[in-house]
């Protein structure tokens, strides 16, 4: 009698079992198809927004402009659907100028389709950022509005909106003043010092400040609306806005560079933006001067960028403004630093400079279309010795009353070659406002009156400054 065979499966489920097998000894990474999404981000902000899918692995995308209605069309390869990626939606504020809606769907195998529903037309620019810092491959869209808005034109405007602002707080007191002593049996109440001074022009909020264009290759600057027509001014009034002293403030760092991070997790560009939008607002405050900012929220703004928002306003003053990380946290103090065309002079200055200019690789710059380095090279080394040598005046001024506010790292200005200095035209300083890494002076820049103080010692700085030293009127053309 013949033995039984031995039972053989079916060729479907051997085939099953081995693949059962093999994903046993895979792991979650191995079985995962494309890239994993570490994070994705939206800064809007009224000069551009900026989208960020931040993955493991580089990701490839297409992206076109469609019309009726105004909305993005991005295609990325290599990507399925996931929870990560749908986050996006929910990461579009109201507020944001630009964007109203996201929509994502998987358009075809492999193939994610992000669909920006827009607030206005745009030019979008599309950059591919490589790991640095704690970052990870960065698919990153800008958006910049198509239309331009002269940043002197609306610093004019802001001025004469402050000033009418004033007046008519003074007008309604003294109207209500007089109304009181008209009715008849209603004793007239003693005129009240805050009514017979004129108030300082009211603060420019933040929204409204100065939108200096961030510029894109093949793209025009960046705008909230359509561009102001251009403006005639009487005589009398163009000669107000020549004497006008301007001075540009500089936040450090912005969006997806958060600067250095204190002990306890106080991020630099939070803390330097609260600062100067105190110092604005101080600056302006004083007849004859207007104070504008080269980002006025949480936005990224590249280097050269920051220089030629100055330059567009033909201001008289560039402050740049940070507050510093050491490996020890024992470093403490404040310091001010110019111009060096002829190197650094302290290691430490020359470190600091160093780390500064690697902002545009943390925050994703787009390089400047300038298409022969020896020209981009010659646009970063035209600063003058007579630039640097105002710097280092207002320099010492301003250091000299930062030192009767708290400790300074150094007592004397120090130079260094930082990008964000080398405005040709432009007296410019860096300020460290304190070493955010040292525990202690992190708490202090926590601090609301310490800031108050610390901004009163700049701003005192720069008065003095003007007063021995009164800027050359401009002819500020529109």
């Amino acid at each position: 009698m013949s033995a039984t065979p031995p039972f053989q499966p079916p060729a479907r489920r051997r085939t099953l079992q081995r693949l059962g097998s093999l994903a046993l000894l895979l792991g979650a990474r191995d079985l995962a198809f494309g890239a994993g999404i570490v994070g994705v981000r939206v800064w809007p902000a009224n000069d551009y927004t900026r989208v960020t899918i931040e993955s493991d692995t580089a990701l490839g995308a297409r992206h076109f402009v469609a019309d009726n209605p105004p909305r993005l069309v991005i295609d990325i390869d290599q990507l399925e659907l996931s929870s990560a990626l749908r986050e996006l939606v929910g990461k579009v504020k109201a507020d944001d100028p630009f964007i109203a809606g996201v929509r994502i769907g998987q358009n075809q195998p492999r193939v994610v389709r992000l669909v920006v529903d827009l607030k206005q037309q745009v030019k979008p620019q599309q950059l591919s950022l490589a790991p640095v810092a704690a970052y990870r491959h960065r698919l990153v869209f800008d958006l910049y509005p198509t239309e331009q808005r002269d940043p002197l034109l609306d610093m004019i405007l802001e001025k004469e909106q402050a000033e009418a602002q004033a007046a008519r707080s003074v007008n309604d007191a003294l109207g209500e003043f007089i109304g009181r002593i008209d009715k008849p049996g209603m004793p007239a109440p003693a005129p009240q010092p805050p009514v017979a001074q004129a108030p300082a022009p009211a603060p420019v909020p933040a929204a409204s400040a100065p939108r200096p264009a961030i510029p894109e290759p093949g793209a025009a600057p960046p705008s909230t609306t359509a561009a102001h027509p251009p403006a005639r001014l009487p005589p009398d009034e163009q000669k107000r806005i020549d004497r006008l002293v301007v001075i540009a403030l500089d936040p450090g760092h912005g969006g997806e560079d958060p600067g250095a991070i204190g002990p306890s997790g106080l991020r630099e560009k939070d803390v330097v933006l609260a600062i100067a939008l105190k110092l604005r607002d101080r600056l302006n405050s004083v007849s004859g001067m207007r104070a504008m900012l080269t980002r006025d929220a949480d936005f990224f703004v590249p280097l050269h960028e920051r220089v030629r928002k100055a330059r567009r306003v033909q201001a008289d003053l560039f402050v740049s403004i940070h507050a510093d990380a050491f490996m020890t946290p024992q470093a403490r103090g404040a310091s001010v630093f110019a111009l060096s065309d002829s190197g650094a002079t302290s290691a430490a200055a020359r470190w600091i400079a160093q780390k500064e200019n690697a902002a545009d690789l943390v925050g994703g710059a787009a390089t400047p279309a300038v298409k022969d380095a020896q020209v981009l090279r010659a646009m970063l080394d035209m600063s003058t010795t007579a630039q640097i040598k105002d710097s280092l005046k207002i320099g010492r001024e301003v250091l000299d009353r930062i030192g009767k506010v708290g400790h300074l790292h150094k007592r004397q200005v120090e130079q260094a070659g930082f990008a964000v200095l080398k405005a040709p035209d432009i007296p410019s300083i860096l300020v460290e406002t304190a070493f955010i890494s040292n525990p202690d002076e992190e708490a202090k820049l926590r601090d609301e009156d310490y800031q108050t103080k610390l901004v009163e010692a700049l701003f005192t700085g720069i008065r003095r400054y003007f007063a021995r030293n009164p800027p050359l009127a401009r002819q500020r053309a529109l």
